[in-house]
């Protein structure tokens, strides 16, 4: 399955555009499923030694499926193909990486 495939496949699951506070509550919900990956490594971090050999992949599958379900929908409100966000992604990190400047902070670097 391809990015622009998955996208699609997504949006059949998806409220419409014109739903109110849809937007709202796209990006409620990826920082809520982001905060759940993190919360399961907290715990790892606090409760197994940090030892993330012991992560339940499984369970991480799944809570990565989420994030890209809030992603492929949420470039789709903004009519942006989720192929072309992956693409330019990574053109952006090569880019970075060519100039030796993959590591630091900042937007433009």
């Amino acid at each position: 399955m391809d990015m622009d495939e998955y996208q699609r496949a997504a949006l059949r699951t998806a409220a419409p555009h014109d739903k109110p506070n849809v937007l709202f509550d796209l990006l409620l919900g990826l920082v809520g499923e982001t905060g759940e990956i993190a919360e399961k490594a907290k715990k790892i971090i606090r409760d197994k030694d940090s030892d993330f050999s012991q992560w339940d992949t499984d369970d991480l599958k799944k809570e990565l499926g989420d994030v890209l379900w809030y992603v492929a929908v949420l470039a789709d409100h903004f009519e942006l193909p989720l192929d072309d966000v992956a693409q330019h992604n990574i053109a952006k990190l090569a880019d970075r990486q060519r100039r030796g400047v993959i590591g630091g902070s900042g937007d433009h670097r």
